[in-house]
């Protein structure tokens, strides 16, 4: 196993460990290559699984779930009123207030509605998806779009300074565009790197002037781009913040796990 997959493994275990919830009943079970250590973490617990049903957030994590010999539950068929113990994701990139870039592999909006289901969401990653600003390593911010309104949202996005957007292709070119679990399609939108709390604070504009804007903001921009439906923008509330507030679930994990090229975990928290 390369030195990279053993920091995503190491991050999951401790995650799971610091976070798996006593006699939990709902997880969600995010997406991506840092997810199969999650699962693989949860069963190697120890704990009585048989009253816990995994949510999971597209095709790959359900398959994930069902071979761990875990009960999946499709985020529809949740009864009226669940909320979820935990959810337990990736990242594409993080920040360093934990705002989080996610979408690489085309399962954004789910991830979004699992994470906003939820207690609190926990990202795990490696050291290479810590940034200090995101837009810095990763490049692109994906977004969820309709089909028919998928160049026209190329259009508005070019207006709001992405340099050359593009839909995403497949695998294959005779294939076509990527589809989602929806049937949409993912436009990947290139910005400059994207501000913070502490830039705006230190008097730096991010609305947009020479094509530089702040995190909630852009991502607020994009959303209302008639024909997205997500964007790949996890900001905002945390979980405990949106109770405390009166509502359920946030977009912005309460700590990320990144496993370290040295074998250590670091931990960054939500403020």
């Amino acid at each position: 196993m390369s030195a990279v997959e053993e920091a995503k493994r190491t991050a999951a275990k401790v995650a799971v460990e610091k976070h798996y919830p006593k006699d939990a009943r709902w997880v969600g079970i995010g997406s991506g290559s840092t997810i199969v250590y999650v699962v693989e973490a949860i069963t190697n617990l120890g704990v009585d699984t048989s009253n816990t049903k995994y949510i999971p957030t597209g095709y790959q994590s359900k398959q994930l779930i069902v071979n761990a010999g875990l009960m999946a539950v499709e985020y529809d068929a949740l009864p009226l009123g669940t909320v979820l113990d935990v959810a337990f994701d990736g990242a594409d990139e993080v920040d360093e207030d934990l705002n989080c870039i996610k979408g690489g592999g085309a399962c954004l909006f789910q991830e979004k509605i699992v994470a906003l289901q939820a207690k609190e969401f926990i990202c795990v990653a490696d050291h290479r998806k810590l940034q200090p600003r995101l837009l810095t390593s990763w490049k692109s911010i994906p977004i969820e779009v309709a089909p028919i309104a998928a160049y026209r949202v190329i259009q508005k996005l070019k207006e709001l300074g992405s340099i050359n957007p593009a839909v995403r292709p497949s695998a294959s070119v005779k294939e076509g565009p990527l589809k989602t679990d929806q049937d949409f399609f993912i436009v990947d939108a290139p910005f400059k790197p994207m501000l913070i709390k502490a830039d705006i604070e230190a008097g730096q504009d991010g609305n947009g002037k020479d094509g530089v804007w702040a995190v909630e903001v852009l991502a607020r921009k994009i959303k209302e781009i008639i024909g997205v439906l997500e964007v790949g923008i996890f900001h905002g509330q945390t979980g405990p913040q949106a109770a405390a507030a009166g509502g359920l679930g946030g977009q912005r994990p309460v700590a990320a796990y990144f496993g370290m090229s040295d074998g250590t975990v670091a931990v960054r928290k939500a403020e």
